[in-house]
Formats: structure tokens, C-alpha cells, sequence
């Protein structure tokens, strides 16, 4: 991979945040991940590993993504994550201490991000990539919630308060030099 060029973030396409809500997504979030490494554009994938006494188990009541087959990334991914690389996380944002030191190494400064779930992990990604001074980019259409539409509406709108509403884009929109060739065929 090359350092200095933007990054895709495909944030939590893992089996236990992909249900009837959000499953629409998973094969445009593919179709997005193969052109954007066929144009050898850098890759992470974020998977969210619950555990015993989190906060989300705390105050939501919620214990999954916990072991697998929960925490797996979908199985349509497996073939690019080698690709890539994979950071997991136990907070909303890849912008933990060993995801910051792995943007540096990368020299990553402009984040796409994509994935589940909109108004969670994606929008918390892309605000804190916008609170590190870096460029974040929320692709709307690669998008999803796994609480349904509304919850994605929401995020997106809290996304466009957050970061810009420039900022909050479609896959139509991002740069043919970072995405060339068969996007509508």
C-alpha cells in the first residue's frame, strides 16, 4: 500500500451489525471496496468487538458482537481484506491509539468512510478524522443502519452538522482519480 493517498474505511460490514435494515448495503459496500482496490487505492476495515462489562452491555443491556460469528466480517469481504488491513476496536471510532499510530504510519490524511452504521461507528469515524485535522468524506450511498432508514437519515444529518455539508457525499462523487473506470457499468 502506498502512504499519502486517502483511505477507504469500511467500517463494521460484520455479521452481527448486517440484518434486515441494513443488508441492502453489503453489496455496494463490495462493489465499492473491488473498484477502489482495482485502482489500487489503501483499505481498512474496522470490526467493533463488543465485551463483558462494556459500556454498550452496561447501559444498553446489549452483550453481541462478542465472539464470532458475530464479530466476522461479512463473507463477501474476505476476499480484499487481505488487501488491506484490519483494525479492530472496542469504542465507535477507529481513532484509537493503535488506529492513530497506524495512520501515521500510512500517512492516511483523507478518510472515506462507508459502512455500518451510519449514525454510529461511520459518523463517529468521520468526526473524529474531522477533529484530528484530517479530511473526512461520509459516502452516503455506502452507508447503512441496521435501526433502518431513519436512523441513517439521521446520521447523515448530524454528519453534514458535524463535518460539512460538502463533506457528506455520494460514491457518483468521488474523484475519477481515486475511483476510475466501470463505476456504471
Amino acid at each position: 500500500m502506498t502512504s499519502g493517498r486517502p483511505v477507504l474505511v469500511v467500517t463494521d460490514m460484520q455479521n452481527g451489525f448486517v440484518r434486515e435494515q441494513s443488508l441492502h448495503i453489503v453489496p455496494v459496500v463490495i462493489d465499492l471496496v473491488r473498484r477502489w482496490q482495482a485502482a489500487g487505492g489503501d483499505t481498512l476495515f474496522t470490526r467493533y468487538l463488543n465485551y463483558p462489562g462494556s459500556p454498550f452491555e452496561r447501559f444498553f443491556g446489549w452483550q453481541r458482537l462478542q465472539s464470532s460469528p458475530d464479530i466476522d466480517l461479512v463473507p463477501e469481504l474476505r476476499p480484499y481484506v487481505d488487501q488491506g488491513v484490519t483494525l479492530d476496536k472496542r469504542i465507535y471510532s477507529p481513532f484509537t491509539p493503535e488506529g492513530v499510530a497506524l495512520f501515521k504510519q500510512r500517512g492516511w490524511e483523507e478518510f472515506y468512510f462507508c459502512g455500518i452504521a451510519t449514525e454510529s461507528c461511520v459518523l463517529k469515524g468521520a468526526v473524529d478524522a474531522f477533529e484530528h485535522d484530517f479530511t473526512p468524506w461520509l459516502i452516503a450511498d455506502a452507508s447503512a443502519s441496521h435501526a433502518g432508514t431513519e436512523a441513517h437519515e439521521a446520521g447523515l444529518l448530524v454528519a453534514r452538522r458535524f463535518i460539512g455539508p460538502g463533506q457528506v457525499i455520494t460514491q457518483a462523487q468521488i474523484s475519477s482519480d481515486l475511483l476510475p473506470g466501470d463505476r456504471y457499468a
